[in-house]
Parts: structure tokens; sequence; C-alpha cells
């Protein structure tokens, strides 16, 4: 528990230390990475930066297009490439799953920002 090291960005607990090139919480488990010039920087929840398949930013309220087939999983339907989505939120999603969304026809799914382009 040294002075020098950053309180914890996820409870603001003092009493981090330092695992291999990790930093660790001990009362929430938080693990991650300090910056490489020494300075700590945190990205407040929700505000990560999220990055279509060919590197546009994405923001909440975009359209996108499914740049792949994709079969819905659990259903025999298939979202063509080409299918445009309207109003787009990102979210922390299950695995890498970051953009909640309807789909006419199909319902309420999440994608992974790595299968849309922005419109």
């Amino acid at each position: 528990m040294s002075d020098s090291l950053p309180p914890c960005p996820e409870c603001g607990s003092e009493y981090t230390y330092e695992t291999g090139a990790l930093l660790v919480c001990p009362i929430c488990a938080h693990e991650w990475e300090p910056l490489a010039d020494g300075v700590e920087e945190y990205v407040a929840e929700g505000s990560h930066e999220v990055k279509d398949a060919v590197g546009n930013v994405l923001n909440d309220g975009d359209t996108v297009t499914v740049i792949k087939n994709l079969k819905v999983k659990g259903n025999s339907l298939v979202i063509k490439a080409g299918t445009k989505v309207r109003n787009i939120r990102l979210v922390d999603g299950v695995g890498d799953h970051d953009i909640d969304c309807r789909i006419d026809g199909v319902g309420a799914m999440q994608l992974k920002s790595s299968v849309v382009k922005k419109a």
C-alpha cells in the first residue's frame, strides 16, 4: 500500500497493490493496467470508445449496417448483410457484444461492433 499507487477506479479503495504488470484492488478484486508513462488515467464507466469493423467511432443513436450474414442463435432467422439498424445503444454486453438494438422482423438483440459498419 504505497502512496505512489493510485486508488482503485471501481471502488476508490486506497489499498491497491501491484502483481506483475497489473494493479489489483483487494477490496473489490478489480485488476487494471497502469499507463506506460506512469500517470494513471481512468475511463469512466460506460464511456469506453467503441469502433465498428472499419474503425469508425460509434455513438448512441447511430445507424449502422450489418456487413455479413448473421445466424440468430436459438432461431432459424438470418440477419442479411446490408440490413440497416437504427438508433443503436452502446452497452457492456455479454462477451464481445457491445451494441444493443432492435432489428425489424427479428426483435431486440445485442451485436458485436466487429460485424457492423457506420451508415
